[in-house]
């Protein structure tokens, strides 16, 4: 009997160890996808720069040297209207605007903005966006 009983309790620390072993491999799993989606660890910035638009770039004057160019606003909007893209311009740099249909985008053409976003790699998702002070 006291044999028996021992298989038993054998048997019962086997499980418990299995279902532990399920519990951390499940935990870690979980963490694991969590922190592959964003996990609530934001990676947003601010930077300050200017919104452009793609044709332009870094600067208007290529549309004053054809006439077309009044202010970097209404440069902006004119070539948004024809097709390019919004851009950002920071550093020197023209980083593409992914999310194209941001709501203040054309309130802030042309303009020195502060930008709140996500960058990854030459593209940035615009989470805020507000008048440089």
């Amino acid at each position: 009997m006291a044999a028996h009983l021992q298989d038993v309790l054998t048997a019962c620390a086997h499980r418990r160890g299995r279902k532990k072993t399920m519990r951390t491999t499940l935990a870690v799993g979980t963490l694991a996808a969590w922190l592959s989606l964003g996990g609530g660890l934001s990676a947003a910035e601010t930077w300050t720069g200017t919104i452009s638009d793609a044709a332009c770039g870094l600067s208007h004057d290529k549309m004053t040297d054809r006439g077309k160019k009044g202010s970097d606003r209404d440069c902006t909007l004119m070539c948004v209207k024809a097709g390019s893209a919004y851009v950002f311009v920071t550093g020197g740099k023209v980083l593409r605007i992914a999310n194209q249909d941001f709501k203040a985008l054309p309130q802030f053409a042309g303009a020195a903005v502060r930008l709140t976003g996500d960058l990854k790699g030459d593209t940035i998702t615009i989470a805020r966006l507000e008048p440089t002070k």
